[in-house]
């Protein structure tokens, strides 16, 4: 049996907060118990917003937590080469296209739908799906907005990719399923409409460069926040069209605000920093976050 491979991989774009720590430890402990590995992965896609100071400060949180990992830490901008690759396969195949239409123009096409009386679906996530405009262009027009310099996003077409794959898809939840059952999950892909995988001055998204980067690095366990749970069905799309390996899932409780809101970056009162800065210990975290060590 190989040895379970887990990982935390946040986004070097902004402190860690206490939904962080909890998954860290989470995952760092899950490793421990299974005799397993525990990865650290920077995503970093985003150049312009993520910084190795912020990455810096990321390291030195879990380092301080008490977490050890091995090294080299994978950065994920050392490795467009791995986005693109898999990106192009896509591309010959023929299930995803360029998407020119701009946030604007999504906004005023589906106010105008939606003036004409007709109700626009809305993804897990709560988002408008993509309207079918960029897909329905010609090849040709394609090309030439390409050649214009236009700018754009690489959209799966997820219809086609569905029809490709042609079976049901599943995941296997140690966790709580959507519906909150446990063990094997259907997905449910098209309730997403065709998500952005790629742009053009970026080789991936966050749904293309996770799973590139989970089959490169041997993850065999996936533990994240139960605000990822739906997106699990476009990594499983992915997955199956790239012909990579399927990690089992473990969608973990979140840790909330008192209002009883996600925590984010932003709010940098829960950073870890501003929290030893103030004089908690590791240990006070952990208590603040409920999270108990085996």
């Amino acid at each position: 049996m190989n040895q379970p491979v887990f990982r935390f991989a946040p986004s070097s774009n902004g402190a860690l907060h206490l939904g962080h720590a909890y998954s860290a430890l989470l995952n760092h402990s899950m490793a421990q118990e299974e005799g397993g590995r525990f990865l650290v992965r920077i995503e970093d896609i985003d150049t312009t917003r993520c910084t190795p100071m912020l990455e810096a400060g990321i390291l030195r949180d879990l380092e301080w937590l008490g977490l050890d990992w091995e090294t080299p830490v994978r950065r994920q901008s050392e490795h467009f080469a791995d986005y693109t690759e898999a990106l192009e396969t896509l591309v010959e195949a023929g299930l995803v296209y360029p998407s020119f239409f701009t946030r604007g123009e999504v906004r005023a096409y589906i106010a105008e739908a939606e003036a004409e009386g007709e109700a626009w679906p809305k993804d897990p996530d709560g988002v408008p799906i993509f309207p079918p405009v960029d897909q329905e262009r010609s090849e040709a027009e394609r090309r030439q907005r390409m050649e214009d310099g236009e700018p754009y996003a690489w959209r799966l077409d997820m219809e086609a990719a569905c029809r490709h794959i042609g079976e049901t898809l599943f995941w296997e939840e140690d966790g709580e399923g959507p519906e909150g059952e446990t063990g094997i999950v259907t997905a449910n892909p098209r309730a997403w409409g065709d998500v952005v995988i790629a742009r053009k001055e970026i080789p991936a998204s966050y749904h293309l460069a996770v799973v590139v980067d989970d089959a490169l690095q041997g993850i065999t366990h996936v533990v994240r926040g139960r605000d990822l749970i739906y997106a699990t069905a476009v990594h499983r799309v992915l997955q199956e069209l790239l012909k990579l390996p399927v990690p089992r899932y473990h969608h973990h409780r979140l840790v909330l605000d008192e209002s009883g809101r996600k925590l984010s970056k932003s709010a940098n009162d829960t950073s870890i920093a501003s929290l030893r800065e103030a004089g908690a210990s590791p240990h006070d975290i952990m208590r603040m976050i409920g999270f108990e060590l085996p």
